[in-house]
């Protein structure tokens, strides 16, 4: 039996590969198939809600669930990788929380060689993926698919934080996506009514019904078929059996920054010293593919709380978590419909940078773990005891891991190595974090409510131990990206086209293109790359290119 040919095909339905199959399928001009891994659909109950989030995090249903390699860097741990195995990818399972990263990443990315992608260039993008009425009309979108909205006030600990940051000299940010990024603010999310905004939900729902869009779920790409230096097809696995399709005209890949890298070493392309190393004959030298891997990573530090009602603690348990989900079912109100990450600040680790380097991300409540091993599994739920958690990070982190197989076994997991605090500014920059945190916590009026700070606990203080507590209990933001780095040199995976260097026919788009990580959530900027591919893979086409 012969392959189906589709024009495009594009590996994974995500934050990039969702928009992407969406936006090449709407003229009707051209067949497209978007394959998935995962089963579940927007429909899975779970993905509806943003606290949601919380039940698939670790669920091998919707979730790779990969752990990477233990090495001194965080404390000979293995970190949980999170990343989505359901229609719209982590777009469907992540926190919600907006942030497109300030100005100057992408115009960052233009100066390392990636022509076209300097923020006043990407703008456009952003500004076609939102609906908003927050900021102003040259930065925000009005009629976009994906709703954004501001996280609520819903318990006095917001004013009594935003407060105590504003008395140590942090302006409240009304707009942390127009002039600037630095300040405190409250965290806007991509949820419209309690209802989460996915890639799943906003771009391929309503666009399954098109006939020339064909949507496969439960396949798991295998390897990519070349002949010679171009790519014409796919190889998959999906109910069993073993299948291929063609490509009329290009592959798009974007399974993301864990799986796009493997997927390009399975099919030959990248480092020849790794390929040979699992018996993958080399089709295409590129040593980049799997390098540069960054993340967002830092450790939670808590405060217990002196007075009840000021926390989500008690909302999460007994009668008072029947009332939430009444009036979540309601009217999609409550902290059921709000998710995590209330509050976010961005701040300057020390005087004469041009913006901020810190990143914090704060709840009103605390998670407590039971089972696992080493921070490794195990069952989560709200304490309730009343307190809140900061998570500290570096915004730019210098520090590079990697992903690479471990074998040439397509369904075999990816060694990922991640690297943090391996530079010396990565280190000035996180310890600085934890000193503002603290700052923050002993201003009035949030230290009127405080009644001790529980971790990493007052003993805690010299740069050294600091260091030691963000290296033994960090964990990531699961953000991860660059492994496919975008650009110019020799290192890089894909040009400014995201077209692999080397091969016709084929694209990489999603978040391993980042030439350096964005300061802030991932989700929202992965989306701009896909909105930014789909329209160069559309004008490649009026034009005759690939």
């Amino acid at each position: 039996m012969s392959a189906k040919t589709y024009d495009y095909i594009v590996v994974g339905s995500g934050s990039a590969g969702g928009v992407i199959a969406a936006r090449l399928s709407e003229s009707g001009r051209h067949s497209v198939l978007c394959l998935e891994a995962g089963t579940e659909t927007e429909r899975y109950i779970w993905s509806r809600s943003p606290l949601g989030s919380a039940f698939m995090l670790q669920n091998p249903k919707v979730n790779w669930n990969d752990y990477s390699e233990p090495n001194p860097s965080h404390g000979n741990r293995p970190i949980h990788v999170a990343h989505g195995k359901i229609l719209g990818g982590s777009s469907a399972m992540n926190g919600t929380l907006v942030n497109r990263g300030q100005k100057r990443d992408y115009d960052q990315w233009a100066q390392m060689g990636c022509t076209g992608w300097s923020y006043e260039e990407v703008l456009p993008f952003f500004r076609k993926i939102e609906t908003t009425d927050i900021g102003a009309d040259r930065d925000r979108g009005r009629s976009g698919p994906i709703t954004v909205t501001r996280y609520e006030r819903m318990t006095p600990f917001f004013d009594l934080f935003i407060g105590a940051a504003e008395a140590v000299g942090l302006p409240y940010n009304d707009d942390y996506m127009g002039d600037t990024q630095e300040g405190v603010a409250m965290t806007q999310i991509s949820v419209h009514r309690g209802r989460r905004n996915s890639t799943a939900t906003e771009y391929l729902a309503p666009a399954r019904k098109r006939p020339n869009l064909t949507i496969l779920g439960g396949a798991e790409a295998m390897s990519l078929i070349l002949e010679g230096r171009r790519c014409v097809g796919l190889r998959y696995r999906r109910r069993g059996r073993i299948e291929e399709v063609r490509a009329g005209r290009e592959v798009i890949v974007s399974a993301g920054t864990i799986n796009s890298p493997k997927l390009l070493e399975l099919s030959g392309i990248g480092n020849p010293a790794i390929l040979d190393r699992h018996g993958i004959e080399t089709v295409l030298a590129l040593p980049g593919v799997g390098e540069n891997l960054r993340e967002h990573y830092g450790p939670q530090m808590k405060w217990e709380l002196n007075r009840t009602g000021i926390s989500f603690a008690n909302r999460g348990h007994g009668w008072r978590f029947l009332r939430e989900l009444l009036r979540y079912a309601t009217h999609g109100g409550g902290f059921i419909g709000q998710g995590i990450g209330g509050i976010r600040v961005c701040a300057r680790s020390h005087e004469g940078i041009e913006e901020g380097d810190i990143q914090m991300v704060v709840n009103p409540f605390l998670v407590e773990v039971t089972g696992g091993r080493n921070g490794v599994g195990g069952k989560r739920r709200m304490s309730r005891v009343e307190a809140f958690f900061v998570t500290p990070q570096v915004q730019r982190p210098e520090s590079a891991g990697s992903i690479h197989v471990m074998s040439a076994d397509p369904f075999a997991p990816p060694a990922i190595d991640y690297r943090f605090l391996e530079t010396e500014t990565d280190r000035r920059v996180a310890i600085e974090g934890l000193r503002l945190a603290r700052r923050i916590a002993a201003a009035e009026p949030l230290a009127g409510v405080i009644a001790r700070e529980m971790a990493p606990g007052p003993a805690v203080q010299s740069d050294e131990e600091l260091e030691a507590f963000i290296r033994t209990t960090g964990t990531t933001s699961y953000h991860p990206a660059g492994t496919c780095k975008m650009g110019q040199d020799e290192s890089a995976v894909v040009d400014p086209e995201l077209r692999v260097r080397g091969i016709a026919g084929l694209r990489v788009a999603d978040a391993s293109v980042m030439p350096v990580i964005v300061s802030g959530n991932t989700s929202i900027p992965t989306m701009m790359i896909g909105e930014k591919a789909a329209a160069m893979i559309l004008a490649a086409a009026e034009t005759g290119g690939a």
